[in-house]
């Protein structure tokens, strides 16, 4: 895969989306709360590219999410054509943050935040993020220094 020097946007999923009827409301707009839904279908579809879910659980421990922060930009109908972004923002000791877009026919419909971190499948605590999976940031991190 060729990287974008200028997008710096590491792990990178993009996901088509199909808008259904269950998704609009009576104003014939996609629900905001359909927003989360499709955050979900994204960061599912980065765990099965980057750091599959169920490695994880046979390791025993899980991702979890501690928070989302959504900004609506423009209101999405059912006819509209829409495609989801998510990479990987930032890795901390015991945190990550992902970042979204949604857009829709080209244009941003909405940007979001999540942040999550991994916690032990036998107490809930938290655990320091997987040595494996700082590598694989390090790697793509180190990939983009190398363009530029």
């Amino acid at each position: 895969m060729l990287v974008d020097k200028n997008s710096h946007r590491p792990l990178e999923v993009v996901l088509t989306i199909p808008v259904k009827t269950y998704d609009i409301d009576f104003m014939g707009i996609v629900s905001n709360i359909v927003y989360i839904r499709w955050l979900e279908d994204l960061r599912l579809k980065f765990l099965d590219e980057h750091w599959q879910l169920n490695q994880q659980i046979e390791q025993g421990y899980t991702p979890i999410l501690a928070g989302t922060e959504i900004e609506y930009k423009r209101p999405i109908k059912i006819i509209d054509r829409v495609i989801g972004r998510l990479w990987l923002s930032s890795l901390g000791r015991l945190k990550w943050t992902v970042q979204a877009e949604i857009l829709s026919n080209n244009e941003l419909a909405a940007v979001a935040i999540q942040k999550g971190a991994f916690v032990s499948l036998q107490n809930n605590r938290l655990l320091p993020i997987p040595e494996e999976f700082q590598k694989k940031y390090l790697q793509y991190q180190q990939g983009i220094q190398e363009i530029e």
